[in-house]
C-alpha cells in the first residue's frame, strides 16, 4: 500500500531519530507528506534529508521543544499556514530519565514530565480543533508498557507515560462522533540506538527489561512503526481510546 497516505499531512513529534525517525520513514514510504518536529536541530535536518536521498518528498521540518504551548502551537499553525490542514499527529516526542524514585530531583521530575505529557498535550490541543473543523483526524501517542508492568525504576516516567494513556482514551470519547480516533502504542524495550548504548553501559539493567519479554528481545522499530501506521490509517476508523502494546507478551489479558 505504498499510497496509503497520498494526500495526506502528517505531523510527526520526536522524530530526528529512533522510533521516531523510523515512523516518519514507514509514513514517507507510503506517501504521506511530512511535517517533522524535534529538538535537535542537526539530527531532524539530516533525518528529512535522508528522506530526500531515498526519494521521498522532503519533510517541512520544525526545530524547539514542544513542551511550551507557543512553540507546540507554531508547529501546528506552520504546517495548517504550508499544507493548509492536518490529517494524522503522531505524538512520538519523549524520554525517560530513568532511576529509582528518590533519586530523582525536582529538576530531573519535572524535565520527565515535560518531556512526555506536556509535549502530547500541547500538540494535541493545537491540533485538535483543526481536526474537528475538517471531520476527520487521527492522533496516535507514544505510551509505554511500563505503565502497565509496573518495570523497576519507571516510576516518575509511567507518571508522565500514563497521563498519556488517560489523555488519549478521555479525547477519544469525548470526540468519538467528530471522526476523530485516538489511540495509544505502548511499547516494552524496544532496539533503539540509545538502548543499544545502554547496553553496553549498564547491560545487567537492560537484561532486567528483557526478562520480561516472553519472546526475550527487545522489540524492533520497524514493529512499533507499523503500528502507529495502522492506527493512523483510514482502515483503523472503528479503533479508538485503545491503549495497544506492542511488547512480545511482556503484559498479556
Amino acid at each position: 500500500m505504498t499510497d496509503r497516505f497520498s494526500g495526506q499531512i502528517v505531523v510527526v513529534t520526536g522524530a530526528a531519530s529512533g522510533i521516531g525517525a523510523v515512523i516518519a520513514r514507514h509514513f514517507a514510504e507510503q506517501d504521506a507528506t511530512l511535517v517533522l518536529s524535534d529538538i535537535d536541530g542537526a539530527k531532524l535536518t539530516a533525518s528529512a534529508d535522508a528522506l530526500a536521498a531515498a526519494g521521498h518528498r522532503k519533510p517541512m521540518i520544525h526545530v524547539g521543544d514542544l513542551a511550551k504551548e507557543d512553540v507546540a502551537g507554531k508547529l501546528i499553525g506552520d504546517a495548517v499556514e504550508l499544507h493548509g490542514s492536518i490529517d494524522i499527529l503522531i505524538n512520538n516526542a519523549g524520554g525517560g530519565i530513568i532511576k529509582p524514585f528518590l533519586d530523582h530531583t525536582p529538576d530531573t521530575l519535572r524535565t520527565t514530565v515535560d518531556r512526555n505529557l506536556w509535549t502530547a498535550l500541547w500538540c494535541t490541543w493545537h491540533a485538535v480543533p483543526i481536526m474537528k473543523a475538517k471531520g476527520y483526524g487521527r492522533i496516535v501517542n507514544i505510551g509505554a508498557d511500563s505503565v502497565r508492568n509496573g518495570l523497576w525504576d519507571h516510576a516518575a516516567y509511567n507518571a508522565a507515560k500514563g497521563g498519556v494513556h488517560a489523555m488519549a482514551t478521555g479525547l477519544a470519547r469525548e470526540f468519538a462522533t467528530s471522526g476523530i480516533t485516538v489511540n495509544v502504542v505502548a511499547p516494552c524495550i524496544v532496539n533503539t540506538p540509545q538502548v543499544q548504548q545502554a547496553s553496553a553501559a549498564v547491560p545487567h539493567l537492560i537484561k532486567k527489561f528483557v526478562d520480561v519479554v516472553p519472546m526475550q528481545r527487545p522489540g524492533e522499530m520497524d514493529e512499533i512503526a507499523s503500528m502507529v501506521t495502522y492506527l493512523a490509517s483510514k482502515e483503523a476508523s472503528f479503533v479508538t481510546g485503545q491503549v495497544i502494546s506492542v511488547n512480545g507478551g511482556s503484559t498479556m489479558l
